[in-house]
């Protein structure tokens, strides 16, 4: 299996936020663009016509977002984290709360797609190295993970499935 062609791990939210994306590209702003072009295109001259050519770069940015997101939710496979079996453990759709050992600070990270990342929000991918590194572990467990500070080592502290 290419790697584009690979399971699109996301959560309900994260696929709902893709199809509103989508419906807001498709059904919103691209019928607006396509007035403005048509009405741009009836003015005459398109070798100078600011409106014309803005638009159609828009159309083509807009088609290939569509095209993207089509794509995504075609490959989607849902994970509703509500679901989660053996909840004792981290996998995908987990709010986790590390302690790092290193520096003697606390972070939370929810476990999400790849279409979700929202570091912002704690949101991580489950192919990062850092959510790889505490994947079926338990409170108590201590992981080392790579992450931009360099080598780090953390103690997991708590694990939920529902928003903390």
């Amino acid at each position: 299996m290419a790697a584009t062609d690979e399971k699109n791990y996301i959560t309900p939210e994260g696929f709902a936020a893709l199809k509103a994306e989508f419906h807001q590209l498709y059904k919103i702003e691209r019928p607006e663009v396509v007035r403005t072009v048509s009405w741009a295109a009836s003015n005459g001259d398109r070798s100078e016509n600011g409106d014309y050519i803005y638009g159609k770069r828009r159309l083509r940015q807009i088609d290939s977002r569509c095209r993207h997101l089509m794509r995504r939710m075609d490959l989607a496979e849902i994970v509703d984290a509500s679901q989660q079996q053996h909840l004792e453990k981290v996998y995908f759709g987990a709010w986790v709360t590390l302690y790092n050992l290193d520096d003697d600070t606390e972070h939370t990270y929810r476990i999400v797609g790849k279409d979700e990342l929202e570091p912002s929000k704690g949101y991580i991918s489950w192919v990062s190295p850092l959510a790889k590194s505490f994947m079926g572990k338990s409170v108590g467990d201590t992981v080392r993970a790579v992450t931009p500070k360099g080598e780090e080592t953390f103690e997991i502290i708590a694990i939920q499935y529902l928003k903390p």
